[in-house]
């Protein structure tokens, strides 16, 4: 089940990368339930040994996910506030 969940998700995330500042919502819903959810693991993974595994791989990743989506769309959104606005010719 949780795989479908992510596919979808990918999906809608690789249509939102070709206008990412359109679909701020949707990015950090995806950091912050990634977060969320790697957290979850990790202190499930902690209490029970037979969860360990998740450690490495599956908490890893969800907290990768999270901090690489929260650079790029910091950096993202940083560099359009810089921008110089345009100028109209009218």
């Amino acid at each position: 089940m949780i795989l479908a969940i992510y596919a979808t998700l990918g999906v809608f995330l690789l249509r939102a990368a070709q206008e990412p500042l359109r679909h701020l919502s949707l990015i950090w819903f995806t950091v912050w339930s990634s977060l969320a959810h790697g957290l979850v693991m990790a202190l499930q993974a902690l209490r029970d040994p037979t969860e360990r595994g998740h450690l490495p791989g599956d908490v890893l990743a969800l907290l990768l996910v999270a901090g690489l989506l929260t650079v790029i769309t910091l950096r993202a959104t940083r560099s359009v506030a810089k921008a110089p606005l345009p100028t109209g010719a009218g």
